[in-house]
């Protein structure tokens, strides 16, 4: 079996976004992965979509957490995180079906501790990546 990644997914009053983040990492091609969604005391719809989510599939966590803030809901992922290698999304973005196929290639084919994805950034028909 292949090693487990821990995805961690940062959440703060991101209702409109979240579902399409959550099943862009539901249907990554790299399956052994655990999705921890980090509920950081959003006070908008995203609680309730995180429990749903959570009856879905059975690799989702969620954790529930006062708001902290960005640091303080990394650690709380972290903390809950069991995979080798530790991802991070936040609720507001989405990602390439084979992201975490592609990581995973690098790590194992050149023995990289640490490998990172580039981004692009969107404002409905405009694109920049960096």
């Amino acid at each position: 079996m292949r090693d487990l990644i821990s995805i961690i997914v940062l959440i703060y009053r991101v209702e409109a976004y979240l579902s399409q983040c959550i099943y862009s990492i539901m249907n990554q091609t790299y399956r052994n992965i655990e999705i921890i969604l980090v509920d950081d005391g959003s006070d908008d719809g995203c609680s309730d979509m995180c429990d749903m989510f959570a009856e879905k599939d059975s690799r989702i966590k969620v954790i529930h957490k006062k708001n902290g803030g960005i640091d303080d809901a990394r650690k709380a992922g972290i903390l809950a995180s069991t995979g080798k290698y530790v991802g991070y999304v936040d609720g507001d973005d989405w990602i390439d079906p084979n992201m975490y196929e592609r990581l995973m290639y690098y790590i194992e084919t050149f023995h990289v501790d640490i490998v990172e994805s580039g981004v692009i950034d969107s404002w409905g028909d405009v694109e920049k990546r960096r």
